[in-house]
């Protein structure tokens, strides 16, 4: 089994999942903050929704300057969800067409001539998942906080709105 197929199908679970939770953000709350030092509901639904782009970046270029990150603003909850399914068809296509050795490239993350980190392509895509699996929690009880029924995490067969 190839590095891609192995994470075919993780991903494909894990973007299932994190679709369902963010059809759910609420347009009207994108300011709302838990607590005042917190990261806004509106902010943290579009990192999730963007969170897969990172891969299809990660998989075609060897860094990323997080000195000319995009800022944050406040979308509709469809916006949310067309740019979410644009970003994890991309990603699905990179992570499909990369050989085991595309895998293997270093790449890094820097801010200006910053290195921050360096690790091959595979910890990089790993990491991610894991760090929109992070986020994704996080979105899930920001949903919970403003009372919005949250969806199952084990598919559309199991009981909703736990």
């Amino acid at each position: 089994m190839s590095i891609s197929e192995s994470f075919l199908p993780e991903f494909d679970q894990e973007m299932t999942t994190t679709r369902r939770l963010l059809e759910r953000v609420p347009s009207d709350k994108g300011p709302w903050k838990p607590h005042e030092k917190s990261f806004s509901l509106g902010h943290l639904a579009q990192l999730v929704s963007r969170m897969p782009g990172w891969i299809t970046l990660a998989m075609r270029e060897t860094k990323l300057d997080l000195s000319g990150a995009p800022s944050y603003g406040y979308e509709t909850t469809e916006s949310l969800v067309q740019g979410f399914d644009r970003n994890v068809k991309e990603a699905r296509g990179a992570l499909a067409g990369a050989r085991d050795q595309d895998f293997m490239v270093p790449w890094s993350l820097t801010l200006g001539d910053r290195v921050l980190f360096t690790l091959p392509r595979v910890a990089v895509v790993r990491q991610n998942i894991n760090h929109l699996i992070h986020h994704r929690g996080q979105l899930s009880v920001y949903l919970r906080l403003v009372n919005v029924p949250l969806p199952s995490i084990y598919g559309p067969t199991a009981d909703e709105g736990w």
